[in-house]
């Protein structure tokens, strides 16, 4: 008999499970399954936005979507359309019931446990679908499956319950193939982090200015110190470097922004007869600045094992 098992709700950049269905069957698939759950939901910030992984007689689908990732275990026979239609409804139904700021802010496992009412109610109307009344909704899905089918997970690539290979979610087009992505992921952009980025473009500008103009100097009188020349394009470079760093993420990344920062410093003093206390000071604040957002915004780490 083709049915749906179990259901979840898991927060996509931790894994932490914000609601469950409660009525897991006991046998050993089902229990091996569940390590499937918790394993994958460690690296949901990795997959596509839609996914199936075939476990024995079992299948494992999901589907992403604003930072909330809804899971679901059915038998191997369970049609996948009407498996994929179940998960939309979740979706809809989780999105209007909750906003993005309270799933953000959660802190504790399960603390939307109230929508396994919910999940149960839908998870019935699936495993009868002589009452599903959806069938427009059901060709829409068929036909969005067609075009862009879910990636297959395949146990090779799980490795085992306990992990499996990174698996980067970049460049993911929807033909089941996933592209590897040349950075880890970095945490989300905040306001001050654009703010430092936008100041050191700006920093960057204006050393590559005063750059040109100790060119044009140097062209018409040969007595101009071409040391200032080297600085000024140092200084361009350092900056647009800190926007890098900013944005991508490397190995010994704090370290290099460190680095970095002391090649501004060093610039803007031996630049001081060209520059005012004021220039010096703006440029070094926003180097210090910048530095400040590369260490605050870091790569997002491996999520704790919750007990999805």
């Amino acid at each position: 008999m083709s049915t749906i098992l179990s259901a979840s709700v898991v927060r996509v950049r931790d894994g932490l499970p914000l609601s469950a269905s409660t009525d897991y069957e006991q046998n050993a698939g089902v229990q091996e399954c569940r390590k499937y759950f918790k394993s994958l939901a460690k690296r949901l910030s990795q997959l596509p936005d839609r996914c199936t992984l075939q476990a024995g007689k079992y299948n494992i689908n999901f589907i992403s979507s604003l930072g909330v990732s809804y899971m679901m275990l059915c038998t191997e026979n369970y049609p996948s359309v009407l498996a994929f239609c179940f998960l939309d409804e979740l979706q809809k139904e989780f999105i209007t019931t909750y906003n993005m700021m309270k799933t953000n802010a959660a802190v504790r496992p399960y603390c939307f446990i109230e929508f396994d009412n919910f999940i149960q109610r839908t998870k019935h109307r699936y495993n009868n679908p002589r009452s599903l009344s959806t069938k427009v909704n059901l060709a829409d899905m068929q036909t969005e499956i067609r075009l862009r089918p879910p990636y297959q997970i395949s146990l090779s690539e799980l490795g085992s319950a306990n992990g499996y290979p990174h698996i980067s979610r970049s460049e993911y087009s929807g033909n089941g193939k996933i592209a590897a992505a040349p950075h880890q992921r970095l945490g989300p952009l905040t306001l001050s982090g654009i703010v430092s980025f936008v100041l050191s473009l700006l920093c960057g500008a204006l050393n590559l200015i005063r750059g040109f103009h100790a060119v044009e100097s140097l062209l018409q009188d040969e007595r101009e110190d071409f040391s200032y020349i080297i600085a000024f394009f140092l200084g361009t470079t350092a900056c647009l470097y800190q926007c890098y760093l900013f944005v991508y993420c490397t190995g010994w990344r704090n370290i290099k922004s460190f680095l970095n920062f002391g090649l501004i410093c060093l610039c803007n003093m031996y630049l001081y007869e060209l520059r005012n206390l004021w220039q010096i000071f703006f440029h070094v604040a926003v180097g210090a600045f910048s530095t400040l957002q590369i260490r605050l915004r870091q790569p997002q780490g491996k999520s704790p094992d919750y007990n999805v």
